[in-house]
């Protein structure tokens, strides 16, 4: 049912519809259920008489235009023919509403049933709550009520002591809650050789620990999330590990996320029974180069203790701030006694599909260098000449840093000299990942506009939270 434009009066007749398609409301109007004080009730009459017409078809301009009319002679602010805003005039209708239908008693100050005092105010927890149920709305041949009551709990953290306190309010201005996840994207290392690398976008939660990344990894990947190595790879080679302890939030979104899974162990699957092996890590490439370093220190345990360890390796080629990172990296498990020549054997091995055909490798001694990453205590280059390199004693310092979450592990960064590099393995550059179907689909998700339900907006609102003192 329309309502007839008296000179830019559509604010007026929207809240008019508002309040006529509020059923409680409406009903109370049009059915006279309400009990108003005489005369001075003009503006709530000539409101019920007009949502009364508009419900029973009978409709005329002149019910509206008396409305305007009768709005105009209780408040200066809506004479003449001016536009104003809609919201505007539904707290100034709604508010009159209330003095036309409240009982015939001043409306009751805000009060408290008990009082904190001192120092009971201090750390108080507040908790915004709705009215009792004595203060609730009304319903058909219901009478009109004073307004709703917003109870605010303020609770004594030392004694406990609550104080309740109700106010009456005319409208609610509640928060909009925010977006609980972002987007972040983790490249997935396999071994097997059709599908070596793959990028998966994630919704993770903004405020988590890395455990919960490491948990949603392992779900992707259908593997033991105590099996998930989760490093930072640049184009400069390795960045960092992360424990599950560390805030989720110190991983950045530009951040380029890797994550391995050891390779079976030669004692045994590393899987449990039921966990497909669907995230391993693939081999590397690596650059030629390398210098003659002495005999570093090595651990003393190391000589008298045996057993394997895992190793992250990545290639480099060129020194200092121009070298980059070329093919992908590489995951493999070590004799902790294993010597220089077969450590070099091995890397070359897991290397050898990223070279050249024509290549014939022949044993002329170091083809590069390897550095312990991440290090920044003493020498952390591994030297041909030790007989043990693998029992440096930085690689026992990035044994010991290592923090709670996924296997133990050493980042190691092989250093080639671009000639080398270019004879061995050409002009290959970093691997090629392929994007799977969720980071196009967390990233459109995450870019349109955020929404949200009414009732979240209320449980935010309520949520219970922290008062601390003035000057505190």
């Amino acid at each position: 049912q329309g309502l007839r434009n008296h000179g830019n009066t559509c604010f007026m007749n929207a809240v008019v519809q508002c309040l006529s398609n509020t059923a409680p409301l409406a009903e109370l109007l049009a059915l006279g259920h309400y009990r108003a004080r005489g005369a001075r009730a003009e503006v709530t009459h000539c409101l019920a008489a007009l949502v009364r017409a508009l419900w029973t078809l009978d409709y005329t301009p002149q019910l509206s235009a008396e409305f305007k009319s009768i709005v105009a002679q209780h408040s200066a602010q809506f004479r003449g023919n001016a536009q104003h805003d809609a919201l505007e005039f539904l707290l100034w209708l709604l508010d009159r509403l209330h003095e036309d239908l409240g009982s015939s008693s001043p409306v009751p100050k805000p009060h408290g049933d008990e009082q904190v005092g001192g120092s009971h105010g201090v750390g108080a927890k507040c908790t915004r709550g709705s009215a009792p149920s004595s203060c609730r709305g009304t319903g058909v041949g219901a009478r009109w009520q004073p307004p709703l009551s917003c109870r605010s709990s303020l609770t004594c953290p030392h004694c406990l002591k609550q104080s309740n306190t109700f106010d009456p309010f005319l409208c609610v201005s509640l928060p909009i809650p925010p977006r609980q996840t972002r987007p972040l994207n983790v490249t997935l290392v396999f071994q097997c050789k059709s599908q070596r690398f793959v990028r998966v976008g994630l919704a993770v939660p903004l405020f988590s620990t890395v455990a919960k990344l490491r948990e949603m990894v392992a779900q992707e990947g259908r593997i033991p999330p105590e099996q998930v190595v989760l490093a930072e790879v640049s184009p400069a080679g390795f960045q960092r590990s992360f424990s599950d302890d560390e805030e989720l939030d110190a991983v950045g979104e530009g951040d380029r996320i890797y994550a391995f899974q050891p390779p079976v162990s030669r004692s045994g699957s590393l899987r449990p029974a039921g966990y497909p092996l669907s995230l391993p890590s693939s081999p590397n490439t690596a650059e030629p180069g390398g210098q003659r370093l002495p005999p570093a220190a090595h651990s003393s345990e190391c000589l008298h203790r045996g057993g394997r360890i895992l190793l992250l390796l990545c290639n480099t080629a060129g020194t200092g701030a121009q070298a980059a990172r070329f093919g992908p990296p590489l995951v493999m498990r070590e004799d902790r006694g294993v010597s220089w020549e077969q450590l070099q054997q091995d890397i070359l091995a897991k290397m050898r599909y990223l070279m050249r055909s024509e290549v014939q490798l022949q044993g002329t001694g170091a083809l590069f260098r390897i550095r312990v990453a991440g290090s920044i205590v003493g020498c952390s280059y591994l030297s041909p000449q030790d007989a043990r390199p693998l029992c440096h004693s930085a690689v026992d310092r990035a044994l010991q840093l290592g923090g709670l979450g996924g296997p133990p592990h050493v980042k190691l960064t092989v250093e080639w000299d671009i000639s080398t590099k270019e004879r061995l393995f050409g002009s290959i550059q970093e691997e090629v990942v392929q994007d799977a179907e969720s980071v196009r689909l967390q990233q459109q998700a995450h870019q349109q506009q955020h929404s949200c339900t009414l009732d979240e907006c209320f449980q935010l609102y309520t949520k219970e939270e922290q008062v601390r003192a003035a000057g505190r």
